[in-house]
């Protein structure tokens, strides 16, 4: 049964002042943890926020995704900055809807 309730997936130093504002977070430390901790966690959670760093490592996994309405999994910068993936997702979600990207000029 999925609840309206939020997760965090990334490393630590990255998702614990999400635990202050009430989301659950989950620590992960390599692709393999990150791949099972979002599969699972999306039979439950309506959100998903998960770390650039780690998106791109499970892309495929969050590609499957994209056609369900639940869960929205958002990539969000971590704590070391972002490094473009979450940005380049909507700039193609931009493009394909509209047909070009306005959002970085090309």
């Amino acid at each position: 049964m999925r609840n309206n309730k939020i997760a965090v997936i990334g490393d630590k130093d990255s998702i614990l002042a999400f635990k202050a504002v009430g989301a659950d977070v989950f620590h992960v430390r390599n692709y393999f943890d990150a791949a099972e901790t979002l599969k699972k966690l999306a039979r439950s959670y309506a959100v998903i926020f998960i770390t650039e760093e780690i998106a791109e490592n499970v892309s495929e996994i969050i590609a499957r995704y994209k056609t369900r309405p639940y869960p929205a999994v958002i990539p969000i910068p971590g704590a070391q900055g972002s490094n473009g993936f979450g940005m380049n997702g909507i700039s193609r979600n931009v493009e394909k809807a509209i047909g070009t990207d306005i959002l970085n000029g090309n």
